[in-house]
This record gives C-alpha cells, structure tokens and sequence, in this order.
C-alpha cells in the first residue's frame, strides 16, 4: 500500500469518527458563525415591539416575582470610541405592566405602586458613559418614577448589530437595581423587598 493511500485511509478514519452521520454519510459540523458584538457608531430609534424591560422582585423573603413593562420608548448613540459621546433615552409607559395576573397587575397600577394614572411615564436619562470593558459601558442617568427623579448607574452592554426587515439593527441589554423607597415607595415592605432589579434589553433601527 503506497503512502498516499495509507495517508487518505487515516484522514477517512478521522472524519468518520469526528463527524456526524446524516443519511449515511459522515460529516463534520460545520463551524457556528462568529457573533457580531462590536458597536456600531450613530443613532437608534427602539424597537418597541422587539423590545423588553423585565423587573425582579423578593416576595415573602423567599422567592423572586418577576414582571414586564411592554412597548418602551426611546434612541440611544453608542460610540465605542468615543464613550463620553454616547447617550441613552428610554421611556415607559406605566400602564404597560404585565406579571400574568389581571389582579395584580390592576393593584401594581393603582397608587399603591405605579400610580399609573397621576404618573402615566417612567424615564431615563443618561448624563455619562464610561467604557466599562470590551461592549460594556456603565452609564449614569437619572430615573424618574412617581414623579421623582434620581440619579442611578446602569452597567449597558452592546449585543450585536444585525439586518431586519426595515434595515440595520443594533441590541443592547442594561442591568440595574433600585430601591423603590428612594423613590417614595414604601407599600408592603417586608412581604415584599425593597430592592427592585431591572433588565432593559432593548433592539433599535438605525435612524
């Protein structure tokens, strides 16, 4: 047996025990695409529909509740190169919430907690981003709920940029946590916690 052949027999063999059989034949897993995480420099306009902002809270010391508020509203810049360049605006609608029960969500809108219809909006504001590491910013803003506004740190990262049906698409997600009796808040403290943490991941068109 020449070289050759012994050669392409211990390729064969490698093959067949790496890949992964599909009608018969042996093949190997094509390799995953690399994701796209690096920023891209100019305006967004959010997505509402594509779009979440999760909330997370302690109940009865024991487990975590958790809720949404649909549709937000807003732009941001991101300038990888620039940070201090970039910006972020997001508004909610409190009448948005949604934790999958009818009742308790009638109850989170009532003055009790949202005060849905003397304070209709939630906002932020972004004042400073600060490179935080490769995608990541930690951005000050303040936040405005229940009438009144704080000053908080979110640390943002930068998902991805993407193609959707209307153009280029960018996603980021920002992580934070307040205590809602900073703002005022102080309903059911102790069967319910104090601390509230929040995901806003956003998706935005390019404007």
């Amino acid at each position: 047996m020449s070289h050759r052949s012994r050669a392409w027999i211990t390729v064969s063999s490698l093959v067949l025990a790496a890949g992964v059989g599909v009608g018969g034949l042996a093949l190997l897993p094509a390799p995953a695409p690399a994701p796209t995480t690096s920023a891209a420099a100019g305006a967004w306009t959010v997505d509402p529909v594509h779009s979440f902002v999760v909330f997370k809270i302690r109940h009865n010391g024991a487990g975590n509740a958790y809720g949404m508020i649909h549709n937000p509203a807003g732009t941001f810049t991101i300038d990888p190169a620039k940070p201090e360049a970039s910006s972020i605006e997001v508004t909610l609608q409190a009448e948005k919430v949604s934790t999958g029960n009818d009742g308790r969500d009638k109850h989170i809108r009532n003055p009790d907690f949202f005060n849905a219809k003397e304070y209709p909006t939630m906002k932020f504001t972004s004042t400073a981003f600060k490179s935080a590491g490769e995608n990541a910013f930690d951005v000050t803003g303040n936040l405005t709920f229940l009438g009144q506004t704080r000053p908080i740190t979110a640390r943002l990262v930068t998902l991805g940029t993407g193609q959707g049906r209307g153009g280029p698409v960018m996603g980021v997600e920002a992580t934070f946590t307040i205590k809602r009796s900073d703002f005022g808040n102080k309903t059911m403290i102790g069967p319910l916690g104090d601390e509230v943490a929040i995901t806003v991941a956003l998706e935005a068109g390019q404007q």
